[in-house]
């Protein structure tokens, strides 16, 4: 039998692991669990067309329209550059809209927090500059995949609206309120991406300035590719426009 003078410490250390795990969602670094749900992501939508003076659509979440939100998180919320540690108890936090006037963009940010952050070397600032440019390529994609099909099917929803034997005023509203709010999420991720490349641009003249490297070109090219992305995307979402949005029947 085990003393319980031995058992007591025992047991304390593995107290405080499951209150870490617990914190950390199962894992450094990720979101804790608790904050995780199916429409997580629906208040990107509500920021968007509030911040413009549109009313919120009382429609639910289509499978499509849930997940063209969760593809546009990652790339709405600023790019971070800082040690998984400084996660374990999850960052997720609404981002304010583009159209918010409070709202002011700092290109320098993304930069100074980059270069301020504690490195063992001037290259891991590159990996670390590098990886975020390329996460967000490889997100690039599916994300306006996903709009190309939400908009397609907004457009079908707005023709078929003019067939219609009957509407109500409220439904008319909802409707043209949730493809509003389709199409600002769409132009939001555009304007995010606009505004890290210019972050990206910056961090790297920055970097190059301190400590020059050779990878410094892997970077650039990166970011070029980020930038020739953005300028020509798949798809342009244009404010849906009928008034008055606010009649509720």
């Amino acid at each position: 039998m085990v003393p319980v003078r031995r058992l007591v410490p025992v047991l304390a250390l593995l107290a405080v692991g499951a209150m870490l795990a617990a914190c950390s969602g199962g894992d450094f670094g990720r979101t804790r669990a608790d904050f995780r749900n199916d429409d997580m992501h629906k208040w990107i939508g509500q920021e968007a067309t509030a911040s413009v003076g549109v009313p919120p659509s009382q429609f639910q979440l289509t499978d499509g329209e849930r997940q063209l939100r969760d593809l546009a998180y990652p790339l709405i919320e600023p790019p971070h550059s800082r040690p998984a540690w400084k996660s374990v108890f999850g960052d997720y936090q609404p981002s304010p809209s583009p159209w918010r006037q409070k709202v002011v963009f700092d290109r320098t940010a993304y930069g100074r927090a980059l270069i301020d952050e504690p490195h063992r070397s001037h290259a891991s600032r590159y990996s670390q500059l590098i990886d975020d440019v390329r996460d967000d390529i490889t997100r690039f994609e599916p994300f306006f995949a996903s709009a190309i099909r939400v908009l397609e099917l907004d457009r079908k929803r707005q023709a078929s609206m003019h067939y219609m034997s009957e509407i109500s005023p409220r439904e008319k509203a909802d409707a043209v309120a949730r493809m509003q709010e389709n199409s600002l999420i769409v132009q939001w991720v555009q304007i995010s991406l606009e505004q890290r490349v210019s972050s990206y641009r910056w961090a790297l003249e920055r970097l190059v300035l301190q400590a020059p490297d050779p990878i410094a070109a892997d970077a650039d090219r990166l970011i070029g590719e980020l930038a020739a992305q953005t300028a020509n995307p798949p798809v342009a979402a244009r404010p849906v426009i009928e008034r008055p949005l606010t009649t509720r029947g």
